[in-house]
Formats: C-alpha cells, sequence, structure tokens
C-alpha cells in the first residue's frame, strides 16, 4: 500500500539476509547474528561520529514498518535490544540511538525495513552531522573483534 521501490528494484539487504553478494560486494563477514526471522550486522555505511553501528533486518523482504508482520516485528525489537546492551558493553560508549525511516518523504533509501542500531557518546554532534562514509573492511574488522564475544562467536 505505501510502498516505493522500483518495480525492478533488486534488494541489496535480502541478498544479505540470504548470504549472498551484493553490488557493493560481500557482507557476509560483517554478519553478527542470523535466525530463521533476522539477520543482524555491521551497517555498511558509517557517521564519522559513531562508527560502527548496526543493523537489524528481517530476514523476508518487507519494504517498510506499514507492511511488517508483528511476529517478526516483536524479533526485530527483541534484536535491537540486545543490539542496544551489546554496543554499550564491547563499546564502552555514553548511550544508544535507533533509528528507522519509512518511504522517502521519511528518508527511506533502501527498500528493505531495517532498523539502525547507533553507539552514542557524549558531545558527538549526532543530529547535526551528516558526515558519511564506506569504510574498508580493516575498520570492519576492529569494530567486529570487539562485538564478537557478546554475539557468541
Amino acid at each position: 500500500m505505501y510502498n516505493h521501490a522500483p518495480e525492478d528494484y533488486d534488494c541489496p539487504l535480502c541478498h544479505i539476509a540470504r548470504g549472498e553478494p551484493t553490488a557493493k560486494g560481500s557482507a557476509e563477514e560483517n554478519v553478527l547474528h542470523r535466525d530463521e526471522h533476522v539477520t543482524v550486522f555491521i551497517a555498511g555505511r558509517w557517521l564519522r561520529s559513531n562508527p560502527g553501528h548496526l543493523l537489524v533486518i528481517p530476514n523476508k523482504h518487507y519494504e517498510n514498518i506499514y507492511d511488517l508482520s508483528d511476529k517478526v516485528g516483536h524479533k526485530i525489537a527483541d534484536w535491537t535490544k540486545k543490539c542496544a546492551l551489546f554496543l554499550k558493553q564491547a563499546y564502552n560508549c555514553d548511550g544508544t540511538s535507533t533509528r528507522q525511516h519509512n518511504e522517502p518523504a521519511g528518508s527511506q533509501d533502501a527498500f528493505h525495513y531495517h532498523m539502525h542500531v547507533f553507539p552514542r557518546y557524549k558531545d558527538d554532534g549526532y543530529y547535526d552531522s551528516h558526515d558519511t562514509y564506506w569504510p574498508e573492511q580493516e575498520e570492519f574488522t576492529l569494530y567486529l573483534e570487539k562485538l564478537k564475544p557478546y554475539f557468541n562467536f
């Protein structure tokens, strides 16, 4: 009903949920958890002030919150809470923020429901900065090593 993905949309988050490469390459090495309902991984694009944030996605394609089933929505909420707690412990951050967008007017640019879980630091300028970048795998590895013990690696 409130869907905006182009008809020929090749969903990169569906590829990640299935463990397949995306147009930007494989994200499989950055996956921290996958079960029958959700996948958790370190996001590919980072805010410079808040590196290493996580994404929680449903494995089944739902474009946005309007389409999301209640059962999967509850699984996402459970994993969002776990991720926030894991970030606090692994990164020693001062807090966390979650963020989720719906429709282009709501800043949605990947047309597959996804919940961002950000580490937050005192005076980090999170709401003022839009400075994003695509880190190299070496930088991912630093954050993965911090997080893996919490995800039972």
